[in-house]
């Protein structure tokens, strides 16, 4: 399946000069949805990950569909403030600006394996972030899973030594 066709491109969103790859338009697409998670989800089942961990927002809507069917658990990584117990944190740059993510510290214990989900691998600097929290509790990534890879933003080149599944890739 080409899984572009249900992808729709904003132009100018968020800003002027950005391409914006909305996946609610593939999520609205039930079969569609399904499929594109089932294949993400066998990326993972390859890994023999004990966690998936997702940051927000849409790294909960990849995520939790794939740890649901592995009967995972599903840990989420919040902006800075969002989580109620004691957190880690990191802070990173985005493609248009500056933002801080945070953890659970007990959400991962020392030596499990980790899968990380997002919808989008851009610059990678979200996911760089979310590698520091996992790996600053122990965690092991086992590998990074993600619906779309805008590969001329050369996030996997900030990625180098790690596994990475994209359903499609932009260039």
């Amino acid at each position: 399946m080409d899984f572009k066709d249900y992808i729709t491109i904003i132009e100018d969103y968020p800003q002027e000069g950005i391409r914006f790859k909305d996946i609610t338009t593939l999520m609205q697409n039930g079969p569609v949805y399904k499929q594109a998670v089932d294949e993400m989800t066998a990326f993972a089942a390859d890994r023999q990950i004990d966690v998936v961990v997702g940051p927000e927002a849409r790294g909960f809507v990849v995520g939790c569909p794939i740890a649901y069917s592995l009967e995972k658990a599903f840990v989420p990584v919040r902006k800075k403030g969002k989580l109620p117990r004691e957190t880690v944190d990191a802070d990173y740059g985005l493609e248009y600006g500056d933002s801080s993510l945070s953890i659970h510290k007990d959400a991962i214990l020392p030596g499990q394996n980790v899968l990380i989900t997002d919808d989008l691998l851009a610059t990678g600097g979200t996911v760089n972030a979310t590698v520091q929290l996992v790996e600053e509790l122990g965690g092991n990534v086992a590998g990074m899973a993600f619906m779309i890879e805008l590969s001329y933003l050369s996030g996997r080149d900030n990625l180098d030594g790690y596994d990475i599944f994209s359903l499609v890739t932009f260039e």
